[in-house]
């Protein structure tokens, strides 16, 4: 059946339409051609023609000429548009020209590398002349290393291979530094966040070595549409760009439909899970027989959707082999293996990460479903992309999730279709990423005294903290490097922190590598006793050895899934700003004046501790908690940047006596009793997941029904007696309790504006929903003041709460309007977060929490 049948049959599905909140056809668009370059060699346009290109687009002529006029150039058009034979063309026309010159590829991952090889060879083939295609990753046997070092002219690398095996190395490639004249940076759109604080450092110190031996590269650049390639560009290169955005290639005919899955409970606001949905339309053009891709957030959801979608394809008759995994973690051959199985169409379906959302070569799909909003518009139209390209008709749907953020952009589709795509974001300044870069650098070349690195100008600074390690030696003209090993070696570009652990599956002879996680991830998903899930096969964590870096599993069939659950603290370290003004000075105390609304809003340096306290096993398809299990793992700290808005004395002061805000309770005179008697009852254990008091801290004495619903009034009534009774108090952790509290919204009106704060901060940020974490605090220990705060998941931060602090009113303007317009009772996923009974009327009392803080 075609993608248009497909199409109707849902059209006639009454049950799948009353959940669509828009279906848009975009018409096909007719390409727009120019000819070609006079300055362009012609035995590339003879050898274009002979691979079935007879003209140029548009814009392939605009990179083309400017490239030849030796611009760094960005290319920023949609998929499927060309942008490949755009920066082929004039690197190869460089290469034909000068017999020495050289040419560098960077991929963002190995996949795309390897893709784009098989491209190159073919028109390099068609040329006929000497050019040494190579490629050079951590895949490159050994044995071809060496010659690939002495005869490669055009390299194909990614950033990972550049820091750790080429950059390193630079006297073994001495020739090939001396002579390059021409750098790809492809997918300059993923270069953002942690990543593109390290790849920024990088291009750094590959200039500073293209310099060392006196070449002076131009960069050609390839992005999906995003709103400020310029910006990034020039962040990323420190040189000015000219930016390439009018795509004249041609568009087959798309449907792009966003779904909101069907309340299930009206008054809680509870929906049916948008991975069953998924698992649904996926099967119903699979049935159909339309190739179909399959976008999850996260690893785990992409494990679970993929055993899914394969038990439903059993159920329909079809070949659930035929259903494959893609996520980062497989190992190289299993990656190709999928990818040349999509292109050959023996891979019918596929539930993949946002690793497949780059342009790896994966054939003509016809459908692509999203099982939740992938985090920015950008990466919805990247994904959708991936479906349908120059000709044909294909579809996209867009499922949303229960998040504000998915529910925001489900009910608003003019926002969606109609918001131009965001800003990517990076700080390639930050401190604890340039540190470390700084040592790669002065182990590769000396740095003099005074040499600036990048926009940085005089590093000294940090290199002295270098020489105080005792690993780099500050002489009279130059630091130079005396350390053991290579600094490299020991720094991921993926993650703020310096290594990963590797997951052995022990239930084989001999024990074989099946994966690896950052360390960040670790202690969340790779616990002892969790089931971490690969190709969508269990696996269950017997034993985690943290200090050595390896998680050893064993295969096991089993009907639940595990989750774990923890705390965070804040801690601030010191504030960069905030948003007060300065009243006259008195006896050298300033006096600070709220901004309108009652809020101080801040951005600063924080510390986070998070603990992984337990974890809970939950059954498949029901997604029941079936048990609660305690863990003793050690906690995480995070040093990073951090906004947060603190609500003013006055305001908190006024918004406590009309009840929206509970800041702090009296619990009578019997309470410092009644809490040692409950903490001795339950055996100073967590009564909800049995871990014991540590000697630090106490445990919490949690109120089963609320305290503030017994109408205690001090000096009035004695109902504290009846409140502080052992049957109403419970012992728990401070994780557990932590927990309880966000469900239950113990903290009411705070909570429902941490939460919307954070899931709607994507809106204006180009990044995941996992880059943000967030915290609430009743009384901040540094103020006193209710705090909500918003920090960087990364070390060091990568400049999203930056740009919050600057996005403050509209950030806060989202909130109120998203709660205000939620159709739920009192708070559910959509708007708040789910409540409980005890805390009737939490979503109202966030909703006068954010009128009074916006309005003033």
């Amino acid at each position: 059946m075609s993608v248009s049948a497909a199409l109707e049959a849902l059209r006639q599905n009454t049950d799948f339409m009353r959940c669509v909140t828009s279906w848009q056809r975009l018409p096909a668009r007719s390409a727009r051609l120019a000819g070609w370059p006079a300055a362009l060699d012609p035995r590339l346009v003879t050898a274009a023609h002979h691979l079935g290109v007879p003209a140029l687009y548009s814009h392939q002529v605009e990179v083309i000429e400017a490239a030849l006029s030796r611009a760094n150039v960005i290319m920023a058009t949609g998929t499927a548009s060309g942008k490949t034979l755009a920066y082929n063309l004039p690197v190869l026309h460089t290469m034909l020209n000068d017999p020495n010159a050289c040419a560098l590829y960077i991929f963002p991952t190995k996949a795309l590398a390897h893709d784009q090889m098989a491209q190159l060879g073919g028109v390099v083939e068609l040329l006929d002349v000497p050019i040494t295609v190579s490629d050079y990753d951590g895949d490159t046997a050994s044995a071809r290393r060496a010659d690939i070092r002495r005869r490669a002219r055009l390299l194909v690398t990614n950033p990972d291979m550049l820091h750790t095996g080429i950059l390193p190395y630079h006297t073994r490639w001495a020739r090939f530094m001396a002579n390059l004249r021409v750098i790809v940076l492809d997918e300059l759109h993923t270069y953002r966040g942690v990543f593109g604080c390290h790849v920024a450092n990088v291009l750094r110190r590959l200039r500073r070595i293209c310099q060392f031996y006196g070449a002076d590269p131009r960069f050609i650049c390839s992005s999906a549409t995003i709103a400020n390639a310029q910006e990034l560009g020039g962040a990323l290169l420190e040189a000015p760009v000219t930016v390439v955005d009018e795509d004249g290639s041609p568009r087959g005919e798309k449907h792009f439909i966003l779904y909101n899955p069907p309340l299930v409970d009206r008054q809680l606001g509870i929906r049916q899970s948008s991975m069953l949905v998924a698992k649904d339309v996926a099967a119903h053009f699979l049935k159909q027989q339309v190739q179909t891709i399959v976008f999850a957030r996260a690893r785990l959801t992409t494990e679970i959707l993929l055993s899914y979608l394969r038990d439903q394809v059993m159920l329909d008759g079809g070949d659930p082999g035929a259903i494959h995994g893609y996520r980062g973690g497989y190992l190289p051959g299993e990656r190709r293996s999928i990818e040349q199985g999509l292109r050959e169409g023996e891979v019918r379906g596929v539930v993949a990460t946002n690793a497949l959302e780059l342009g790896v070569d994966i054939g003509q799909l016809g459908a692509c479903v999203m099982a939740g909003y992938p985090g920015t518009i950008a990466s919805a139209w990247q994904q959708a992309g991936r479906a349908g390209r120059r000709s044909g008709v294909s579809v996209a749907v867009l499922i949303g999730s229960a998040f504000p953020l998915d529910q925001y952009l489900i009910t608003h589709p003019d926002y969606f279709f109609g918001q131009s795509v965001e800003r990517a974001l990076l700080d390639p300044d930050n401190p604890a990423i340039v540190a470390r870069h700084l040592a790669c650098a002065a182990f590769e070349l000396p740095f003099e005294v005074g040499e600036p690195y990048g926009r940085l100008g005089d590093v000294s600074e940090p290199l002295s903290l270098l020489v105080e390690e005792g690993v780099v030696h500050r002489g009279r003209d130059a630091y130079t490097w005396i350390g053991e090993g290579y600094p490299a070696g020991n720094l991921s570009l993926r993650t703020s922190v310096p290594d990963a652990v590797v997951i052995l599956d022990i239930g084989v002879e001999p024990a074989q590598a099946i994966g690896q996680m950052d360390r960040p991830s670790v202690p969340s998903l790779l616990h002892t006793g969790a089931v971490y899930l690969h190709a969508g096969q269990p696996y269950l964590v017997e034993a985690l050895d943290w200090e050595q870096g390896i998680a050893r599993v064993r295969a096991a069939e089993l009907d639940y899934y595990t989750r774990a659950s923890g705390s965070t603290e804040v801690e601030v370290i010191e504030t960069y700003a905030s948003q007060h003004r300065v009243g006259a000075q008195d006896g050298g105390n300033r006096q600070r004046q709220q901004s309108p609304g009652g809020t101080i809003r801040c951005f600063g340096e924080v510390l986070v501790t998070n603990r992984i306290s337990g974890y809970r096993k939950v059954k498949r398809y029901s997604h029941e908690t079936l048990a609660q299990v305690p863990l003793d793992l050690p906690p995480q700290e995070l040093r990073t940047i951090a906004y947060w808005v603190a609500i003013s004395e006055e305001l908190a002061m006024r918004l406590q006596e009309e009840g929206v805000l509970t800041l702090a309770l009296d619990y009578g005179p019997s309470w410092p009793a009644q809490r040692d008697a409950a903490r001795a009852r339950d055996s100073f254990r967590c009564r909800q997941c049995g871990v014991p008091e540590s000697s630090g801290r106490q445990h919490d004495v949690h109120h089963i029904t609320p305290f503030r619903t017994f109408g205690y009034v001090v000096g009035v009534n004695e109902m504290h007696k009846v409140a502080n009774q052992l049957e109403n108090l419970i012992t728990l952790c401070w994780s557990c309790h932590h927990r309880l509290e966000r469900v239950r919204r113990a903290r009411g009106a705070l909570s429902g504006m941490a939460y919307l704060l954070q899931n709607l901060a994507p809106l204006y940020l180009m990044c995941d929903p996992g880059d943000l974490g967030s915290a609430v605090q009743a009384r901040a220990p540094e103020t006193g003041l209710p705090t909500v705060t918003l920090y960087d998941q990364a070390r060091g931060g990568t400049g999203l709460t930056a740009r919050l602090y600057e996005l403050h009113d509209e950030l806060l303007c989202a909130a109120l309007d998203v709660v205000a317009d939620c159709p739920c009772t009192d708070g559910c996923p959509a708007c708040i977060g789910p409540t409980m009974d005890e805390t009737v009327g939490s979503k109202e009392l966030t909703r006068r929490l954010l009128q009074s803080v916006v309005a003033g």
